[in-house]
């Protein structure tokens, strides 16, 4: 027997093999054919084909299977007359059975699968047609059926190609949802920032940076300080990647953003049925943290009294979850970072002495971007190509003078602050450069600035400073470089102010 002659079609009947196996015998039986006789079964096929799908039909197990299935079904002789067809198939047409049963299959269907499978007595797959007497658009299998190597008709299933349609789309959608989140799965847990990703130019980050790579190279516990938007959580993150921790979890948890009901649950977990809401075990911080590295941002806001829990959690190096009785062991390296002064914090009774001297083996404080203003250029740039590419925009460039604004001013949202103003100038400008107009918030409070303190011009303040610095350091190019790097600017732009000036 060939490929092509199987007893069902592959998508449905498959499991129907056996069954059609088992029952061969006991249907032979039924109409006293002698198996020995074959002769005599060929002889009389046309006759016994009729007999085999009456037998067929008239067993429940058969039609049961039929009628439940979501598939339209038809089944023909071996003269191309329908014998059967299934609920779903009339209510996919909207026909009645009296429609089909009976009829010709080239009668009402020339184009279909069954007519070809008729013609060839091969299976026919994804065949597209519509019926006589309907608009309705099917997409159907067919698969011829033998009985000892004789042919005794053929079935398709069929779908509405409107449903086939409907299901790709969702199917589609739901492949590109799981994409995307695969994709910030992805993103999420391999996210990394190595020191050569934190821009610097100035020697006071390249000093923070050295300290960084010093506090990678052993497990002892890490401070670091600075203002809101320096870029803290990046040095923890660099940190954790150029350590021996660098393949194992890196969580970090916002001190100051948890609710004070959840402190316990969310850094130590809990067992299911311990407080009410507690639904099932959940893990707390330090546990997704163990083997690596657990980052306790804006540290200062730590509620006093869970200050003395995290401290023994260090001490003892295991938790136990809210409502457990185990002690679970930890192996998780701490690095913290606050914007608040502890010292102040410890002497006013507000912080923990001994939890402030367990996090700070070795403390790193970086300078804010008002006192690093070397580093400007080199950011802006940095930020431009990043947001460029993130919106999906060609290049942008910054002009001089929008970098003399950006230079001008104080930032008192640090590195963070400077990000957000470029994205707003990229999307605000309509051409290729941003200019100062483009950045018209910090103008306004450079502007208010100089109205309130009442003094002479910035533009000549910064000209008095440059023919200071020349005077005093030469005009050769070395010099102009020195005197570029103490004024926190770039060389070009220093030639760009002496000719501004015209100095």
């Amino acid at each position: 027997m060939d490929s092509d002659r199987i007893t069902m079609t592959p998508s449905l009947f498959d499991k129907l093999n056996t069954n059609f196996e088992l029952y061969h015998k006991d249907t032979f039986n039924l109409i006293q054919v002698n198996h020995t006789d074959k002769n005599a079964m060929i002889n009389n096929s046309k006759k016994q084909n009729n007999e085999y799908f009456e037998i067929l039909l008239s067993r429940n197990i058969f039609i049961e299977v039929f009628n439940s299935i979501h598939e339209g079904i038809q089944i023909i002789d071996d003269k191309g007359i329908i014998v059967y067809v299934n609920p779903a198939f009339l209510k996919i047409l909207g026909v009645d059975p009296s429609d089909r049963i009976g009829k010709k299959i080239m009668d009402v269907s020339p184009d279909g699968s069954l007519v070809e499978v008729l013609r060839t007595k091969k299976s026919v797959v994804n065949l597209k047609n519509s019926p006589k007497g309907t608009t309705t658009e099917l997409l159907s299998n067919a698969t011829p059926l033998y009985i000892n190597n004789q042919f005794i008709g053929a079935v398709a299933t069929t779908r509405d190609i409107k449903d086939v349609k409907t299901l790709s789309d969702k199917l589609e959608q739901s492949e590109k949802m799981v994409k995307s989140l695969s994709e910030r799965i992805s993103f999420l847990s391999k996210v990394k920032f190595s020191f050569e990703d934190i821009v610097s130019e100035s020697e006071s980050m390249k000093k923070v940076i050295e300290l960084a790579k010093i506090a990678s190279r052993n497990d002892s516990g890490v401070l670091i300080l600075g203002e809101t938007g320096t870029g803290k959580e990046i040095i923890a993150n660099a940190i954790h990647n150029m350590s021996t921790r660098d393949n194992k979890p890196f969580i970090t948890v916002n001190c100051s953003a948890i609710s004070s009901t959840l402190l316990e649950s969310t850094f130590f977990g809990h067992e299911k049925g311990s407080f009410t809401g507690a639904y099932k075990r959940q893990l707390g911080v330090f546990e997704l943290a163990n083997g690596g590295t657990l980052f306790l941002d804006e540290i200062g806001d730590m509620n006093f009294n869970l200050q003395a829990k995290i401290l023994r959690a260090i001490q003892e190096k295991e938790i136990q979850r809210v409502g457990g009785e185990k002690k679970i062991p930890l192996d998780v390296r701490i690095i913290a970072a606050t914007n608040r002064d502890l010292d102040n914090m410890m002497q006013a009774g507000a912080f923990r002495s001994d939890l402030y001297y367990r996090l700070n083996v070795l403390d790193i404080n970086i300078p804010p971007l008002r006192e690093r203003k070397a580093d400007i250029d080199a950011l802006a740039n940095y930020f431009l190509t990043k947001i460029c590419r993130r919106l999906g925009k060609e290049r942008v460039s910054i002009n001089d003078e929008a970098m003399e604004v950006l230079h001008n001013y104080s930032w008192p949202g640090n590195v963070r602050e400077l990000e957000n103003i470029l994205e707003r100038a990229v999307l605000c400008n309509k051409g290729m450069e941003i200019l100062p107009n483009d950045l018209d918030c910090i103008k306004n409070s450079l502007n208010d600035i100089v109205q309130s303190c009442q003094i002479e011009s910035l533009a000549n303040m910064e000209k008095e400073m440059i023919v200071k610095a020349l005077n005093n350091h030469g005009s050769s190019y070395l010099a102009k470089k020195e005197i570029a790097q103490k004024l926190g600017i770039s060389l070009a732009s220093l030639y760009n102010k002496i000719k501004k000036y015209k100095i």
